[in-house]
């Protein structure tokens, strides 16, 4: 089983940018929790701030590789330099295949084109979403569409 996750970035996760605190914790038992009751062979982190690194992180730690998919090159430009640097952390570990799902830079659909590529290749979609509108929310409805199992975790249950 591979398995993918959507989930929100730090700004809807407390402000937690150094992926510390309360959201954080919640997220990442969560995520262990059903990762050792699931033990999927892969798991995909499309790169992203907050639940994405979490889920790598997790994933990296429980020695299960990582399908990187990065939306586009210098995805990580405009981040503080904390941020990039456990990017680009995560990104070194032995553990984890980068996969560039758009050959340029950003434009206004390399993170939906993400997304759809992360729900494609895999077989059940992890959701950390609090019911809000945006990204974590249309990769949901992409994934709904096309049939795939979604485990949701809700954070408005910490």
């Amino acid at each position: 089983m591979i398995a993918a996750i959507t989930g929100h970035r730090p700004n809807k996760l407390g402000n937690e940018y150094d992926l510390v605190g309360p959201y954080t914790n919640f997220v990442k038992k969560n995520i262990f929790e059903w990762l050792d009751e699931n033990k999927p062979e892969k798991i995909i982190s499309g790169m992203a701030l907050g639940v994405d690194q979490i889920w790598a992180i997790c994933g990296i730690r429980m020695s299960i590789p990582v399908m990187a998919a990065i939306p586009c090159a210098g995805q990580e430009s405009k981040w503080p330099q904390k941020s990039i640097d456990l990017y680009n952390n995560i990104l070194n570990s032995k553990l984890v295949e980068k996969h560039f799902i758009s050959s340029g830079r950003y434009t206004s659909d390399c993170m939906q084109n993400r997304n759809e590529w992360m729900v494609n290749n895999c077989n059940v979609l992890i959701a950390v979403w609090d019911g809000s509108s945006g990204g974590t929310a249309n990769c949901v409805k992409y994934a709904e569409s096309i049939g795939k199992d979604i485990f949701r975790i809700d954070i408005r249950n910490m």
